[in-house]
């Protein structure tokens, strides 16, 4: 499945490269585009979250009120979901859409001659081995070894890549002298600190509206609030790691991917607040 949706963004992203013949503006267009076209889902979850945070305080008295009848607990959060319209695993669609993306745009920039240029698996094979015959052990980025290697003495498998005085075949973690490849590593890095701490804050300001600003304190017990400080320290490190050892073509995806996510949950974070306040005051 993953390397079915790898080949089709591969389409895409060829389409556009073909049109600016720059590898970095494609990936940003290609967020762009895809940023827009996944917008509904992205504003349901948004939705969810919101009426999520306000039926909380509902589930919690029930929680209380059921603590000695597992059965008659589940019973009646399912009928507050269903009063609500609120399906409790609406949240899983739009995680697995995530995991998708995810996944099939590094299987797209790990792999750009066979899912961007589509460029036949026995050139590929051919220069692969032409390669780790010069090299100790196996390559984890054996195509973008190839487009660095070989773009000069064969046009079928070059790609340019160069943006704003970057390479970005370049590899952080081999490239270690080289200051220019810790750029967008490091803004990818900040990046994710922002996203996360827009997220938690916009939790925060959700449950002190339901709560009130006497539950405010109740926040380092709430089991849901901690994993989210939990998280807020761990992605930050797993995106060091990751960029660090990646091209830096899926780290300007992810950097761009970052800033068009803040920019979207605060606008739909304005917007979804003022539409509901319409609704309200109608």
């Amino acid at each position: 499945m993953i390397s079915f949706f790898a080949n089709l963004f591969g389409y895409l992203l060829n389409f556009l490269y073909n049109l600016i013949q720059n590898y970095g503006l494609s990936i940003i267009l290609f967020s762009i585009i895809v940023k827009i076209v996944l917008l509904p889902i992205s504003v349901n979850q948004q939705k969810t979250m919101k009426k999520t945070a306000k039926i909380q305080e509902e589930v919690k008295k029930l929680q209380i009120k059921n603590k000695n009848n597992p059965e008659a607990l589940q019973r009646e959060t399912m009928e507050l979901y269903k009063r609500e319209k609120m399906n409790p695993f609406g949240g899983c669609f739009s995680a697995i859409i995530q995991i998708i993306l995810l996944f099939s745009v590094f299987y797209l920039v790990r792999c750009p001659l066979t899912y961007m240029k589509k460029v036949e698996p026995e050139i590929i094979e051919k220069y692969t081995q032409e390669l780790n015959e010069n090299q100790e052990g196996k390559d984890a980025y054996p195509e973008i070894s190839i487009i660095r290697e070989k773009a000069e003495s064969d046009e079928s498998v070059n790609i340019n890549m160069e943006f704003l005085g970057l390479d970005l075949s370049s590899i952080p973690s081999r490239d270690v002298a080289n200051w220019k490849t810790y750029v967008i590593p490091v803004l990818y890095v900040i990046s994710t600190f922002i996203s996360m701490r827009i997220t938690t804050s916009m939790q925060k300001k959700q449950k002190k509206e339901v709560n009130g600003e006497a539950g405010e304190g109740k926040d380092e017990f709430d089991i849901l609030n901690q994993t989210n400080k939990n998280m807020s320290l761990m992605m930050p490190i797993l995106a060091v790691s990751i960029s660090l050892v990646a091209p830096l073509g899926l780290a300007l995806y992810w950097l761009t991917n970052n800033v068009l996510m803040i920019i979207e949950r605060l606008l739909l974070n304005k917007f979804i607040k003022d539409d509901e306040e319409v609704e309200a005051n109608a």
